[in-house]
Formats: structure tokens, sequence, C-alpha cells
């Protein structure tokens, strides 16, 4: 017997261990989803599985417990499947290697998967244990979540009775998640017009801005470098005449772009004035983000050529788009203080041949509020001459005044630890808010052990955590009677 099977909770970390011998990293979903049946097979439980995959088991209450109202319990199977460089393991075909050090657990050379892995292993724990007393249980297993939650997407709920749902892909031990934002990505594409033109090139490097999530760190007040290249590029336009080149900058929507790269073209006897003022603007910049941005720098190089330019009009549209768009909080949550409501961030930036791209991730818990920032990006884009695309959409997952699982919940909290849990909203996509879609009055809470450095392979779970999170989620099911 290993040393990971005799951690307690014993059920939940012999299956956690079984859940880490099977390949199960996103889109490597069939073989974690064959096991989930197989569990309800050989337990004679009813179970649902899709074409995606995605998994339902269900199991009646216990004594006693037979007419209460369901419990759903949510996680998803898939995990993001990384390893370090010198680590030779076939993340497709090979299971993970365990190792216990001190309270933590994880994966030698690997991400662990604890996200959302340990979900897995309560729910099927709670299905093995015939002791326990809950009320009927309805355990849904998603897949794909770490890619855009696209089994929850996919999933048909009409089959689920209950409209408490408890999510266990939380990482902080004494949060309890009740909101979560929708969301959008919005591309907006501004066309041009090219010419040839002869003088200076500036290249306008801007780097190692800090970036990060664009929701749960979009609070934080990090400076976006492709927000920062507009300001730089309308501040030129008051010295000289510029023609836009390209402009690149950011990875992904939804983080805050820590980079962006612009190329102007100038008459060569203006090529020193601005880049003077290039610079005088970038030391205030500096100023000003020292404290969010310390390390964010920007790099000049120039050079004499011929080159493929956006024309005056063209450029003037790509600096204020750049420059008047929205960007950044919207507005704050007037129900959960520090919360942020909306948002959005313009996470790539990208020049394809004749036209600029601008990538939003939209966010926002409130369907109105989101759809109104669209309409303002649509607005400008039309003025412009541009047009907007949409793709991706999520919907978010309002605060429920009046609910009976969070109360229960911290109640049972408070009983267990002698104080009040941490109760926040999250300004991020979580599959509570697709469930909240399809089933009307879906009361939820998301919880879950403490876990650090999720999605990489210093990926850890805290055991004795693990353990009172167990307690808690064992004391919740004997309350919901």
């Amino acid at each position: 017997m290993s040393m990971v099977s005799i951690q307690k909770p014993e059920k939940v970390f012999q299956y956690f261990e079984k859940i880490c011998s099977i390949p199960h990293g996103s889109r490597n979903v069939e073989k974690i989803s064959n096991y989930l049946v197989s569990f309800a097979k050989e337990h004679d439980l009813k179970y649902r599985q899709d074409e995606k995959y995605n998994v339902i088991i269900w199991k009646d209450g216990s004594t006693g417990y037979e007419q209460s109202e369901p419990l759903i319990i949510q996680g998803h199977m898939d995990m993001v499947a990384v390893k370090t460089a010198d680590c030779e393991k076939n993340l497709e075909t090979d299971g993970l290697d365990l190792e216990i050090d001190g309270d933590y657990l994880q994966a030698k050379g690997t991400s662990l998967g604890g996200d959302d892995g340990i979900a897995v292993a309560y729910a099927l724990a709670i299905l093995d244990d015939d002791s326990l007393a809950h009320p009927p249980i309805e355990a849904v297993f998603t897949v794909d979540e770490e890619i855009g939650m696209l089994g929850a997407d996919y999933m048909d709920a009409s089959d689920l009775k209950g409209r408490l749902f408890l999510n266990i892909d939380s990482e902080d031990e004494g949060v309890f998640t009740v909101s979560c934002a929708g969301g959008v990505m919005a591309v907006c594409t501004i066309p041009g017009k090219k010419e040839d033109a002869e003088g200076s090139v500036i290249r306008i490097s801007l780097k190692d801005f800090r970036g990060g999530h664009s929701g749960v760190e979009i609070n934080k007040g990090r400076y976006n470098a492709n927000i920062v290249m507009g300001r730089l590029l309308m501040t030129v336009q008051k010295k000289a005449d510029v023609r836009l080149v390209t402009i690149n900058g950011g990875e992904k929507d939804n983080a805050i772009a820590n980079f962006c790269e612009a190329k102007i073209l100038v008459v060569k006897e203006q090529e020193q004035q601005v880049c003077d003022c290039l610079k005088e603007t970038f030391a205030i910049i500096s100023k000003e983000c020292h404290v969010t941005d310390p390390d964010a720098l920007m790099e000049l190089e120039t050079a004499e050529t011929v080159a493929q330019v956006f024309d005056v009009e063209s450029t003037n549209r790509v600096i204020l788009a750049l420059v008047h768009m929205p960007n950044g909080i919207q507005r704050m949550s007037p129900e959960i203080e520090g919360l942020v409501q909306t948002s959005l961030n313009l996470g790539v930036l990208q020049t394809v041949e004749n036209h600029v791209d601008f990538s939003w991730a939209v966010r926002s818990s409130s369907g109105d509020e989101k759809q109104y920032v669209l309409d303002k990006i649509i607005s400008l884009a039309k003025l412009l001459g541009g047009s907007v695309t949409t793709q991706g959409a999520y919907p978010g997952w309002d605060y429920l005044e009046d609910s009976r699982l969070r109360k229960i919940m911290i109640e049972a909290y408070k009983e267990q630890y002698g104080e009040e849990p941490v109760v926040e909203g999250i300004h991020a996509g979580l599959e509570c808010g697709l469930f909240a879609s399809k089933l009307e009055g879906l009361d939820a809470v998301s919880i879950g052990p403490q876990m650090h450095h999720i999605h990489t392979t210093e990926e850890r779970l805290s055991i004795s955590s693990t353990l009172r999170t167990w307690n808690l989620i064992v004391r919740t099911l004997e309350l919901l009677k």
C-alpha cells in the first residue's frame, strides 16, 4: 500500500491516487471518463455518459433522507498536463508519480491535477460510502474545463433534479465562492490601406510589464502594454507625421498584455525628436507604474528604409481605437465589497496584412452590463470603419441573496472552524455559470481544499486541508435533510 493511500481521508486519497494513474489532460479524457462509468457499474449506480465523455452518477438519499432535496456535486475530470523540461514522462499515455513532502502532495516532474482531480475523488468517496448521511446525490463530472469549459457547455442537464449545487473547484480553504462573471471574446477589426513610404522606421518595444490574469488580477492596477503603446503613439502624433508599419502585442485575450511592439515610420529629420518624445513619455509612465510594473521597459531601434506603411487615415484610426476603446474595470459590484463586476481587457493586438485586430476579453456578472460594453466597442468600431465579431461566450453566475446552501455551509464551517468563512465572488468564469444558465433557480457554492501553483509543475495539495474540507462536506451533507 502506498503512502498516499493511507493519508486521511483514506477513501479520498485512494481514489485520487487512482485518478492520477490514468492520463487525463484536457482533450485526453476518454480513459478517465470510462473509469467513472466502470465505478458506477461496480457500485450498481445509475449513470449517464455523453458523446463528449461527461458523466453523471446518481445515488439515492440515505435512510431518512430519501425525500430530501437532491444535491449536485460537481467537478471536472481534466487537468492541465505540463511537465518539466527534463521529465521523460508521456502525459498522453502515462500516469503521474506522486510524492509527499510534509503536509503536501505533489507529482514528480509534472503538474498534480489537484485541479480538479480532488473534486472527482471527493465525489467517488461519497458515492462509495454507505455509512454517510446524505440527500440524493447527483454527481456531475465534466470534461475539458481547462480549455474553455467545453464539457459543461455541451452537457444536457435536463435530467438533473437538484438545484442545490456544490462545485469543488476552488483552491483556497475557507473561501466560499458564490458568484462569477460571464464573458465573451470580442475581436474588433480596423481596416486600413497601405502605401510605400521612405524614411526612418522606429521599432518601439515595450517589455516586462507584469501582466496577469485579466479576471482575478484586473483590479491590481497593472498597466496593459497594448494600452501604453496607444498612449505613446498618440503623444508622438503631436510632434510628427507618423505612419504605422505594424503593431503586435499580448498573447491571450484573457491575459493582461505584458509586451507590445510597434514599428512606425517618420521622416528622417524628425527621427530624433520622435525618439526623445517617446523616451520622455515613457519616463512619465514608468513613474506612474513603478509600484505595479517596476520592471517595465522600453527599447527603441531605428533604421532608414523604404517600407509598406498604413496611410495617414488608417494610422489615425488604429491609434484612435487604441486610445478611446474602453479597457479595464468598468464597474465594481454594489453587493460584494471589492469584487469587480464588469471589465474588459485588450489582450491581443495583431497586424494582419491590411488590417489590425483588437481582441478583448469582456467580463461581467451582469449580462446587461456585458452587452453595454460590447455595444460601446461595436459603435466605436463602426465610426472607425471597422467591425466586431464575438466568440466563446459563457454566462455569469449571479449572487443569490437567499441561499439555503450557503447558509447551511456557513453554519457547518463555523461549527468546525470556530470562525466565519470568507464569502466572495470571482471576476472570472466558473462552470457554475453554465449550470446556472441550464438549471433555473440554481443555489450554488464553490469550495475546495488548499492548493498552490495550480497548472504548473510546482502544483501541490495540502493533505491536512483535504481532510478538513472533507469533514466540512460530510457535515454539509448531514445538514441537508
